[in-house]
């Protein structure tokens, strides 16, 4: 009797041992994902701003970015997400002023530089409005991973957009440092961002 419930146990503490190294397999290989996706969040765009200068990735080396995709007709998460970082700068302080804030526009056909100029200064005086054509759009949305297509059912001018919903922080050099959920408050994002840039 004494060698079955041995042998039971043994069989448990193995089994057990096999699963805590599955867990530690699958929990490693996810944040390898992680990392490796994250690595490839980012790169070159050439795009045109609220005021109707052409721009490049390169016109904000020197300066963190923290750049927000969405759309000017969005009615709600775009609006929350724009106040929760212009929030965030103002909590920053003296810091924010290496941080260059961007709204890059997933939705160029209504997002035009005019109405793009008349919509960024509500959320920050620092806030960059950034738009092109269709397909310098979907250029800088495949560098940074972003979803967005016209939600189905929509027609006509009034159409909503689908779109992934994350607040990018790149660094200097232009390279992705973190990424906010949507959702994430104006307080953790700023005490993110002084740990991460410092000040």
């Amino acid at each position: 009797m004494t060698a079955r419930i041995l042998r039971i146990a043994l069989a448990s503490l193995v089994g057990l041992a096999l699963a805590a190294g599955i867990a530690w397999w699958q929990v490693r290989h996810a944040t390898q994902q992680v990392e490796t996706s994250a690595a490839a969040v980012g790169g070159p765009f050439r795009l045109t701003d609220h005021t109707g200068k052409a721009v490049t990735d390169a016109d904000y080396r020197g300066k963190h970015l923290l750049i927000y995709f969405g759309y000017t007709f969005c009615p709600d998460v775009c609006p929350t997400e724009l106040s929760t970082m212009a929030a965030a700068l103002d909590k920053l302080g003296p810091v924010a002023d290496k941080v260059q804030p961007l709204f890059i526009s997933i939705d160029p056909e209504r997002d035009t530089v005019a109405h793009m100029a008349d919509y960024v200064p509500l959320f920050h005086p620092r806030l960059v409005g950034l738009t092109g054509t269709p397909d310098e759009i979907r250029a800088v949305a495949k560098e940074y991973r972003v979803y967005a297509a016209k939600a189905p059912g929509s027609s006509g001018e009034a159409y909503l957009m689908d779109h992934s919903s994350f607040v990018y922080l790149m660094g200097p050099d232009g390279k992705f440092v973190a990424v906010f959920p949507g959702g994430t408050g104006p307080d953790k994002m700023a005490a993110d961002i002084r740990k991460r840039i410092g000040g």
